[in-house]
C-alpha cells in the first residue's frame, strides 16, 4: 500500500472550511432567499492586496458605472409614449363615460400618431429596424425593456385598428365589422395604453444608476402623471379647452406632479443631488414647476377661462418634456460621480477582517 504524497513545503495548504464558515454561508443563503439581497460588505483577509474603496476616495478615482449611452431620441420617446398612452385611455373613457365622440376620436388619432412616432424614435436610437424586430423574438416578463417593446407593438396595432375604424365609420357609416374592429381596438388600446404611459419609469429605475434606482418606486407614478398632463394639454390645444373632464384630469396630473416634486425636494439623500444641483438639477426643477405647481394654479384660478386653460396646457406639455430630459441628464451626472455607488447604509456595518490561517502564514 503506497503512502500518501507529501505536500511540498513551498506550496500553501488549502484551508478546510470549519463549522463557523459553513454556518455563515448558510446564513447568507437564507438572507438572500428571504430578502432578495445580502447586506454587508463581505470578507477581506487581513493583509490582502485588495484596494480599499470608500465614498471619500472612490476606487482609484475611476468611474464605477458606465454613463447611459442613450441619445436625445430616447427621452423624447419617453415623452411621446407617455402622452400617447394617456391619450388612448382618455379616448376610451370619453367614449364610455362621457359620450364625447369628437374628443374620443381626436384622442385616438393623437395616440396613433404618438405610437408611430415612438416606434420611429426607438428604431432611430437602435440604428436599424431589424434590431427592434429582434427585440420581439424574446418575451421576458422580468425585463422592462423586453416588455416595453411588446407593449409598444401591441399598443400601436390596437390603436391603429380603433382609429381607422373611426375613419371608415365617418366615411361610409356604421357597420357590424367596423363596430367589432373598433370595439376591440378601443379596448386593446386602453389596456396597453395604461402600461405604455409609465413603463419607462420602470425601465430606468431597474438599473444601477443611483439617482434612478433610488426612486424606482416613484418613477412609474411620476412619469405616468407627467404623461397624463401632456396628453390633456395636447388635447386642449387641439380645441377641447372647454371640456370639464379634461380640466379635472389636468388638475389631477398637476397635483400628482407637485406631490412628486415635494418628495424629491424633501429627501436629503446624497443620491438625489443630480436632481437638485448643476445643469441636470435646473432642467429637472424647471420641468417640475412647469408640470406641477404652475398648471395647478392656472387651472384652479382659470377654471372657466379658455386663455388660462391654454396657458396651463402649454405649461404641462413643456414641463413634461423637460422632465424626461432632466431625468436623463441626472442619470448621466449620477453615473459620473464615482462616490455614489460606494455609499453604504449604516446598518450594513463594516467589513469583516479575517486573519490568515497559521498554515498559510507559515507557507
Amino acid at each position: 500500500m503506497s503512502a500518501l504524497p507529501e505536500i511540498p513545503e513551498h506550496e500553501p495548504r488549502q484551508r478546510v472550511p470549519d463549522a463557523h464558515s459553513e454556518s455563515r454561508l448558510i446564513e447568507l443563503r437564507r438572507q438572500a432567499q428571504r430578502r432578495g439581497r445580502v447586506d454587508g460588505l463581505g470578507v477581506r483577509p487581513a493583509g490582502a492586496p485588495f484596494p480599499q474603496a470608500s465614498p471619500e476616495t472612490g476606487y482609484y478615482g475611476i468611474h464605477m458605472l458606465k454613463q447611459p449611452q442613450w441619445t436625445w431620441q430616447v427621452p423624447l420617446y419617453f415623452f411621446v409614449g407617455g402622452a400617447a398612452g394617456s391619450a388612448a385611455v382618455i379616448g376610451s373613457l370619453a367614449d364610455v363615460v362621457g359620450d364625447e365622440y369628437e374628443l374620443a376620436r381626436h384622442a385616438r388619432w393623437l395616440a396613433l400618431g404618438g405610437a408611430m412616432l415612438s416606434g420611429g424614435l426607438l428604431i432611430w436610437d437602435l440604428g436599424r429596424p431589424s434590431r427592434f424586430l429582434n427585440m420581439l423574438r424574446v418575451f421576458k416578463p422580468q425585463s422592462p425593456m423586453s416588455m416595453g417593446a411588446w407593449i409598444l407593438a401591441a399598443f400601436g396595432n390596437f390603436t391603429a385598428a380603433a382609429s381607422f375604424a373611426d375613419f371608415f365609420r365617418s366615411r361610409f357609416g356604421p357597420s357590424i365589422p367596423l363596430k367589432l374592429i373598433g370595439g376591440a381596438g378601443r379596448v386593446g388600446s386602453a389596456l396597453f395604453g395604461m402600461p405604455f404611459h409609465n413603463y419607462t419609469g420602470v425601465l430606468i429605475g431597474a438599473t444601477a444608476i443611483p439617482v434612478w434606482n433610488h426612486k424606482i418606486k416613484h418613477l412609474p407614478r411620476h412619469f405616468g402623471m407627467s404623461g397624463l398632463g401632456a396628453a390633456v394639454g395636447l388635447l386642449e390645444l387641439l380645441g377641447h379647452d372647454d371640456s370639464r373632464a379634461l380640466n379635472l384630469l389636468g388638475l389631477l396630473a398637476a397635483a400628482g406632479e407637485s406631490y412628486e416634486g415635494m418628495l424629491i425636494e424633501s429627501e436629503p439623500d446624497r443620491a438625489l443631488r443630480p436632481l437638485k444641483r448643476g445643469a441636470s438639477g435646473w432642467v429637472t426643477r424647471a420641468g417640475g414647476v412647469l408640470s406641477g405647481p404652475l398648471p395647478l394654479a392656472l387651472r384652479l384660478v382659470g377654471f372657466r377661462s379658455p386663455a388660462l386653460r391654454r396657458a396651463a396646457a402649454w405649461s404641462g406639455v413643456v414641463g413634461s418634456l423637460l422632465t424626461r430630459y432632466g431625468w436623463m441628464a441626472a442619470g448621466r451626472a449620477s453615473a459620473a460621480d464615482f462616490r455614489l455607488p460606494l455609499d453604504i447604509p449604516e446598518h450594513a456595518g463594516k467589513p469583516e477582517i479575517v486573519e490568515r490561517p497559521e498554515e498559510l502564514r507559515a507557507a
